[in-house]
């Protein structure tokens, strides 16, 4: 099932629903940074987490970054999500691995540990919107849902899940349901809403069992007057690195370390955290950069 993102609201408005698909774009991500079962599962998570945030901004270009910085051998979380269903993201060590928790599973906590989770929504205009909580368990999904109720105010249960094999992802994604200002006063419907939220095993276990997106929220949503929204977003692990912006930022180190770096090294190279992607700059591309300087520092006499 291709990886895609819906929405939905239920009880008159009162609840607002976002589920997503994030199996390719994690096993993508994985692949890209060589990471372990228990960090891609960190990574997917975070991700996905961060696309169903983005996904309730309003402006074209709105993006929420997300940090999680524990003191645990995973040595941090960064990922950019959009708006347009883009994702990009990456963790401090890649490699390590962790014996399964108590419950026989992956043990992201563990490899997160004690810390902040750092939370920017930028809406394309004007200053970000930043915020900082500590982390609770380090399983994502409650940090996450923690920064929404005490940084935004707004009640919300985030079921997240990467199931991981041998050869790869085989199941991804999320859900998260809001509780909104008209039904906050509804204790009975969240009170309903909480036991059924908290009675799903988990996220994969529903794609594995073949469910789609409509039918989970339909068995979840659909004697609330469940209203699921016609349009399918795709999404997608995408990174906006270039060469070009390698070379500027090159260009930034000054004439006398590109100089050095072409006696030394004969060339530069540099390795997008984001995407793993490689990029090789020649003496050749160095020595522009020195003109292009000189060329600029000229023009300013």
């Amino acid at each position: 099932m291709a990886d895609q993102l819906i929405r939905a609201t239920a009880a008159d408005g009162g609840i607002r629903a976002v589920g997503a698909i994030t199996t390719r774009l994690t096993e993508e991500a994985r692949r890209r940074h060589q990471m372990s079962y228990v960090a891609t599962a960190a990574l997917g998570r975070t991700m996905t987490a961060g696309l169903l945030m983005a996904s309730n901004m309003k402006r074209t270009g709105s993006r929420v970054n997300i940090r999680v910085k524990g003191d645990g051998p995973l040595g941090g979380i960064l990922i950019d999500a959009g708006l347009d269903g883009t994702v990009r993201g990456y963790v401090g060590n890649p490699a390590v691995e962790l014996p399964p928790n108590a419950k026989g599973k992956l043990d992201v906590g563990g490899a997160v540990g004690d810390g902040f989770l750092y939370v920017v929504r930028d809406i394309g205009y004007g200053y970000p919107y930043s915020s900082t909580v500590e982390i609770i368990s380090g399983e994502i999904g409650d940090d996450v849902a923690h920064y929404l109720v005490t940084s935004e105010q707004t009640p919300s249960a985030l079921v997240l899940g990467v199931f991981v094999e041998p050869g790869g992802v085989t199941a991804a994604g999320g859900l998260l349901v809001q509780v909104l200002p008209k039904a906050a006063r509804d204790e009975a419907l969240i009170e309903t809403l909480e036991s059924r939220v908290a009675a799903l095993s988990g996220f994969t276990p529903l794609l594995q069992a073949g469910k789609s997106l409509i039918e989970i929220f339909q068995d979840l949503l659909g004697d609330m007057g469940v209203n699921i929204f016609p349009e399918t977003q795709m999404l997608r692990f995408h990174c906006g690195c270039s060469f070009d912006r390698v070379l500027g930022a090159l260009k930034m180190l000054g004439e006398a370390e590109l100089q050095d770096m072409i006696i030394k090294d004969n060339g530069a190279e540099a390795t997008c955290d984001f995407c793993g992607t490689v990029y090789q700059a020649s003496s050749d591309h160095l020595a522009q950069l020195i003109v292009d300087l000189q060329a600029e520092s000229s023009a300013t006499r």
